[in-house]
C-alpha cells in the first residue's frame, strides 16, 4: 500500500502544477522532493494533497476509514545543487531510521534550520 500511496501523493503534486522529483518515507512519515509551482504556496500545495490523498485512501479501503493526516508540516527548501543528495536522503529511509526516529530526525531539521518551536505544538 505504501508504493501505491506514494504514488498516488506525486500524482496529486502534478496535478497541482508541481513536480513531484521523489516521494517516500516510512509508516509514520512521508517525504516529498518537489518543485513548487511558481503561483502555488507551500500551504496551498501541502492542503490538497492532503485532502485528495485522505478522500483516495478511504474510499479505496475500510481500513483507512479512521485515517488522518496530522495538521502541521514540516518544508525546507534546498538548492538544485542538493537535489541528489535529498533525492538519495528520500531513497533510504529504511536504512536511516534504523538509528534515529522520526521524532529525532524532524527536531534535528528543525534545529539544523534554526527554526523555532515549542515541542507540545509539533506533535498531534
Amino acid at each position: 500500500m505504501r508504493e501505491k500511496t506514494h504514488a498516488f501523493l506525486a500524482g496529486a503534486v502534478r496535478h497541482m502544477d508541481c513536480e513531484a522529483y521523489r516521494v517516500g518515507g516510512m509508516a509514520d512519515h512521508v517525504h516529498l522532493a518537489v518543485r513548487l509551482s511558481r503561483t502555488l504556496s507551500v500551504a496551498d500545495l501541502v492542503k490538497e494533497v492532503k485532502t485528495a490523498s485522505s478522500k483516495w485512501l478511504k474510499e479505496g479501503d475500510s481500513e483507512f476509514n479512521g485515517f488522518y493526516w496530522q495538521q502541521g508540516y514540516g518544508a525546507f527548501s534546498v538548492g538544485m545543487s542538493q537535489k541528489d543528495t535529498l533525492l538519495h536522503y528520500i531513497d533510504t529511509q529504511e536504512e536511516h531510521h534504523r538509528t534515529r526516529t522520526f521524532q529525532e530526525e524532524y527536531r534535528y531539521f528543525l534545529s539544523k534550520y534554526a527554526t523555532d518551536y515549542n515541542e507540545r505544538y509539533v506533535w498531534d
